[in-house]
């Protein structure tokens, strides 16, 4: 195991820039052009919304950590660059990514376990007959992945700053829920660890949760706060926002790059903006189609 993100895999093999990202993808969608073209599917991002809820469906009866859930929607996101969606079925997928995450994250469950919750939680009588069919996806995710499957969270990250940024409950907690939300984005294929940490905090600062009022975050509150971290880096900052400014000093000293602090905060105000228009049917909806239509579902 890697003893740190500088050192790992993760870094080394599964860190793109967004240029190289797109290229891939495109890449993959121009080699199954008839398929793309056959199953248009919601964004990107909204598809990874219903996936989170579908995996928190089958985790919780299960007691499973949310470390291990953040797993397992990496493991997702890694091996749909390197495989066409709608070759697979994401039911099976997202179903042996969670069981290969808690062997991962040293939590395991049995594998009928999760054969249980996922055909309770799809709703499917045909999707999962036996537990070979998570036996042989598990093969398959490992090898797509090249058996790199150690994951560096910003969880870490953030518990070892709370106390260097004073962060009280309330800030400490909307953070964890930002960094819980980034999964949901192409951010942790483009960023490191410590640099979601930082922008979690920065918003959590910023964003000024009450006690008893930690509200959903919001396209337009953060978008305010990224309004707010720009006037600080001028030194615009006053009263209130002095804080803020002390924030922006300390990581401008640190030699943290501001400008991916912006860049993932840019993304989060484009998820929390597209999520306005999510619904659970639409994604189901169209998933169903390319698995029925392809019989990837028997």
């Amino acid at each position: 195991m890697a003893s740190s993100y500088w050192d790992s895999t993760q870094r080394k093999f599964w860190t793109f820039t967004k240029q190289q990202l797109n290229l891939e993808r495109k890449k993959l969608e121009e080699s199954e052009r008839n398929l793309v073209s056959m199953f248009p599917l919601p964004d990107r991002r909204l598809l990874s919304i219903y996936f989170y809820h579908q995996l928190s469906k089958m985790a919780r009866p299960l007691g499973i950590r949310q470390q291990a859930l953040a797993t397992a929607q990496v493991y997702i996101r890694r091996f749909y660059t390197k495989v066409e969606i709608r070759r697979t079925n994401p039911a099976l997928v997202l179903a042996t990514a969670l069981y290969l995450a808690c062997k991962m994250e040293e939590c395991p469950q049995h594998i009928r376990m999760i054969l249980a919750e996922a055909r309770h939680c799809w709703d499917v009588d045909t999707s999962f007959n036996d537990i070979s069919k998570i036996g042989e996806c598990e093969f398959t995710l490992i090898s797509e992945m090249n058996s790199q499957l150690i994951v560096h969270h910003p969880y870490r990250s953030l518990a070892e700053l709370q106390s260097q940024f004073q962060l009280i409950q309330e800030e400490n907690a909307l953070a964890w829920s930002i960094i819980n939300d980034h999964y949901l984005t192409d951010l942790p294929l483009l960023h490191s660890p410590h640099q979601i940490a930082i922008t979690a905090i920065v918003l959590a600062v910023v964003l000024k949760p009450t006690q008893g009022n930690l509200q959903p975050v919001q396209a337009a509150g953060v978008a305010n706060a990224l309004q707010t971290l720009g006037n600080a880096r001028n030194g615009a900052a006053q009263g209130a926002q002095n804080r803020v400014q002390k924030l922006v000093d300390w990581l401008a000293e640190s030699s943290v790059d501001m400008e991916a602090v912006v860049e993932c905060t840019q993304e989060l105000i484009s998820l929390y903006e597209i999520w306005e228009s999510y619904t659970d049917k639409t994604c189901k909806d169209q998933i169903a189609k390319f698995v029925k239509a392809r019989g990837v579902d028997k």
